[in-house]
């Protein structure tokens, strides 16, 4: 999946999806890819990977431990 920066949805949001379906699908399993690697990935800010990982915890998808990375919850896991 790739991000449209034309469409009106923010990019921010396109990328939570892409991750999102990623999680389910079991395609990322543990480690959530980092901010630069999103960034340079998708083309996109370091703004909206990090806002777009921001969803993702608010949902409970995912956490944070500082100096490590972003990784996928147990409820993520499903």
């Amino acid at each position: 999946m790739t991000i449209d920066h034309e469409s009106g949805v923010p990019v921010y949001a396109q990328l939570a999806e892409i991750i999102r379906r990623q999680i389910e699908s079991g395609d990322i399993a543990r480690r959530v890819p980092s901010i630069k690697s999103l960034c340079q990935e998708y083309g996109i800010s370091h703004v909206s990977a990090e806002r777009a990982l921001g969803i993702l915890k608010e949902e409970g998808l995912i956490y944070s431990a500082i100096g490590k990375g972003y990784f996928v919850t147990d409820a993520g896991a499903r």
